[in-house]
């Protein structure tokens, strides 16, 4: 097995070169670093990462916690955040918590035990006063999910401009009796959701109906049980505000199942801008959420906690949403 004394020896370097090299060491000339590479590829040395992480007292490693993988705005954000993450010479290791307290926890401690630099949270389950006491151990980020108690950097999206403009839209379409659906769990995205929602009724002056709330929605099916909760209504919402795409999808098939006509019976509006608004049929009215720009933004301020070691100080840097609208709540050629 090669050393890195034999790259070296065949680079025609000092060791101290070499080392300098491998550990990115600022000046140190190209031609230096291009012979180190052509010697390493010949003799196929790879470094020592374990040793290295030693010498820096860093692991390269960075922990994204999100709810659910299988959810298609995790799953891009997983994709964009991991190309942030290897742009900067990081490890990205991702965590699924299911939503589970004792997870989010299990995950945190790796921060505790050195097996990461920091922790990325796109969800949060515990109150921050049990996650707070983490950053004695190492930066914690704040990615989508937000709380306004935690002297930590927030990278996120004004949920509740999204909310107000998803309801303002159907409520100028001529809806009064307009349902709305949500996640159960601790989440201030989805609470700023709901008062963006609120806030557009207000300005209609149109009653919050909490027989027109639907909690605990998450999935496709989720969305087929509350269509099925809809019919059981004895007077029956004209528009929904689904709070997700995967929601409004399930809404859409059971109601086309029993019958129904989207837009005409019930006008649907999802959230995330995911594949599936433009696959199924008709095409969802969405919002969009610039998730590229805000992976990028939350692994860039990592990596400046990272190497400030600046853990609690509070940041804010806040991306707006857009409107798409579809067929799900105007007839093609119909809405202007």
């Amino acid at each position: 097995m090669a050393t890195i004394e034999d790259v070296a020896r065949l680079a025609g370097l000092s060791r101290t070169t070499v080392s300098r090299v491998i550990n990115n060491h600022p000046y140190v000339s190209e031609k230096k670093r291009v012979l180190v590479s052509n010697a390493m590829s010949e003799l196929g040395y790879v470094p020592n990462s374990s040793a290295r992480s030693l010498r820096s007292q860093k692991t390269e490693m960075v922990a994204l916690l999100i709810p659910r993988v299988m959810n298609p705005f995790f799953s891009e954000l997983i994709e964009r955040m991991e190309m942030a993450a290897a742009e900067n010479g990081y490890q990205l290791i991702i965590c699924q918590t299911k939503y589970s307290k004792k997870k989010e926890l299990d995950y945190l401690n790796l921060l505790k035990t050195k097996q990461v630099d920091g922790i990325i949270l796109s969800s949060i389950q515990n109150d921050w006063n049990v996650i707070e006491p983490f950053l004695e151990y190492g930066p914690i980020v704040l990615c989508n999910e937000f709380e306004e108690d935690a002297d930590v950097p927030s990278v996120r999206l004004d949920q509740t401009y999204g909310g107000y403009i998803s309801t303002k839209h159907l409520l100028e379409l001529g809806h009064r009796r307009v349902a709305y659906c949500t996640g159960g769990y601790k989440s201030n995205v989805a609470k700023s959701r709901e008062a963006g929602f609120k806030k557009a009724l207000i300005e209609f002056n149109v009653e919050f109906r909490e027989d027109f709330s639907f909690r605990d929605a998450f999935t496709i099916e989720d969305g087929r049980r509350v269509f099925q909760e809809i019919l059981a209504l004895e007077e029956k919402p004209s528009a929904i505000f689904t709070g997700g795409d995967e929601v409004a999808a399930g809404i859409i098939s059971e109601a086309k199942r029993s019958g129904w006509k989207i837009p005409e019976d019930l006008a649907v509006v999802g959230f995330d801008n995911q594949a599936i608004t433009e696959l199924v049929e008709p095409t969802i009215t969405t919002v969009y959420q610039p998730i590229d720009e805000m992976a990028r933004k939350a692994f860039q301020v990592m990596m400046e906690k990272v190497r400030s070691k600046r853990f609690r100080h509070k940041e804010i840097y806040e991306y707006d949403l857009e409107l798409i609208v579809r067929e799900s709540t105007v007839k093609q050629g119909v809405y202007v």
